[in-house]
């Protein structure tokens, strides 16, 4: 499939003169995991600041799956299939995994329908499944604060996924995880990838040659350079913009 899901023209975001994003082009594919990397203050969450529409470019033009969404609110945005993941686990910590997701993919968006009302049986063969997939089949039903850092982020990518975003935006989901935990979210999103559109903004590098297929290297709010990961390993400009980051030297 090489319909674009994404198209990013001459984008520029400015902050008091600062351009955050300058004059940025991109786009991607339906169906396609594609990996954004980039040192610090590189623009990386600028770039997802302004697809679901939190903050609004200078210039450009934004379109997702042929439709120019830049006049629309993120509310809007969201409804129209494109959802995200924060750096932090944004899940209710006293409802239980289960509960979670469910709420996540109840067709009334409203708390207390979801918790007081019962799923239709669609819905909970739905989030039978998403427990499974994420990992969480045998924690079903414990409060969701009894979880680890790494089984919370795979909760929230599942109740991202409940949602049924078409573009699924994931920022540095592995963010003090342990190797395994860090492995495992590798696993999810690798297994989400057969049937979802997904970028992730990551930082960690080995995680990131676990998942990545095409890269995009982003470097003062531009495209640097897009290919695999060996081929931008390999080029001098990215390693030129990395070198004397110890943030990333040390990954």
């Amino acid at each position: 499939m090489n319909e674009k899901i994404l198209e990013i023209e001459n984008l520029t975001v400015s902050f008091s003169g600062f351009k955050a994003i300058n004059n940025l082009n991109f786009s991607m594919d339906a169906g396609e995991l594609r990996v954004v990397i980039g040192p610090n203050g590189a623009g990386k969450t600028t770039f997802m600041d302004v697809i679901t529409g939190k903050t609004k470019p200078q210039e450009g033009n934004v379109r997702f799956k042929g439709r120019n969404i830049l006049p629309y609110k993120e509310h809007e945005i969201a409804c129209m299939g494109i959802g995200r993941k924060f750096q932090t686990p944004r899940v209710y910590l006293k409802l239980t995994p289960r509960e979670n997701l469910e709420l996540s993919c109840a067709a009334q968006k409203n708390v207390f329908a979801a918790l007081f009302g019962k799923p239709s049986g669609s819905e909970r063969r739905t989030v039978n499944g998403l427990l499974e997939t994420i990992g969480l089949a045998n924690k079903a039903d414990i409060p969701a604060e009894l979880l680890s850092h790494g089984e919370k982020q795979r909760l929230e990518i599942g109740m991202l996924v409940a949602q049924s975003p078409d573009l699924l935006l994931v920022d540095e989901p592995v963010a003090g995880l342990t190797d395994e935990e860090t492995e495992a979210v590798g696993n999810l999103l690798l297994a989400l990838a057969e049937s979802h559109s997904i970028m992730v903004i990551e930082h960690d590098m080995e995680f990131v040659r676990q998942i990545a297929r095409k890269v995009t290297v982003l470097h003062q709010g531009t495209v640097l350079c897009e290919g695999s990961m060996d081929e931008v390993q390999n080029d001098p400009r990215v390693i030129e913009v990395y070198l004397g980051s110890q943030d990333e030297a040390d990954h």
